[in-house]
């Protein structure tokens, strides 16, 4: 894919800001994972647990749209703006099934999206700054840290709730597959300040996300 020019692209990220904050996301088209399991009753205490977890998950889904935006606005390899916006299409799946199933739960996004989007994006456009294989370092470990992150929470999720917990079991699939794509295509490892500093940034946004 070609470099886009500078206004062309600005409407371009405004577009997926608009549809990943509003709702609106297309994504690939693949089947709601949810479908695996049968709907059960939950206690109110539980539904509203499992909806604070899905919250969470679908504010980190807004926050790797915003990710994979800006970083593939910096990239400077076609190869790897094309590796992030393939993946990026993919998390748009995890973003059509992390609403969907807060529907179910009759619960709502957290009300700080547009914020997880901006900083996101600001972060992501900064690492492709950097160069490709630091900006592949980044998709790498972020996906890392994602994938840890879904374990704990498919460990917290209620036991009844095997909606949520097929959702999470595809999600972190895919981001296992997109750390190795990252790694395969020369990602450089980040220095463990950065690690930390990223996992710090994880914990303030899914502490506030679960509640609002």
């Amino acid at each position: 894919m070609a470099a886009q020019h500078p206004l062309d692209a600005m409407i371009v990220n405004l577009d997926r800001a608009l549809r990943a904050v509003g709702g609106a996301a297309r994504g690939t088209g693949r089947s709601y994972p949810g479908h695996a399991a049968p709907e059960s009753r939950m206690e109110d205490s539980a539904r509203r647990h499992a909806a604070g977890l899905m919250r969470v998950n679908h504010a980190g889904e807004v926050a790797a749209q915003a990710l994979y935006h800006g970083q593939s606005l910096t990239a400077r390899g076609e190869r790897v703006r094309d590796d992030l916006e393939c993946a990026a299409s993919e998390e748009e799946d995890h973003l059509i099934w992390c609403r969907r199933r807060l529907d179910e739960l009759h619960d709502r996004p957290s009300a700080l999206d547009t914020l997880w989007y901006a900083g996101s994006f600001a972060i992501g456009a900064l690492a492709g700054l950097a160069g490709d294989r630091v900006n592949l370092g980044f998709l790498a470990e972020t996906e890392r840290q994602v994938e840890a992150h879904l374990d704990d929470h498919l460990q917290r999720l209620p036991p009844e709730d095997g909606r949520s917990r097929a959702v999470v079991q595809q999600m972190q699939r895919d981001e296992m597959a997109h750390a190795q794509m990252a790694e395969s295509g020369g990602a450089l490892a980040l220095p463990a300040p950065v690690r930390r500093a990223m996992r710090f940034a994880s914990k303030v946004m899914t502490g506030t996300a679960y509640w609002l």
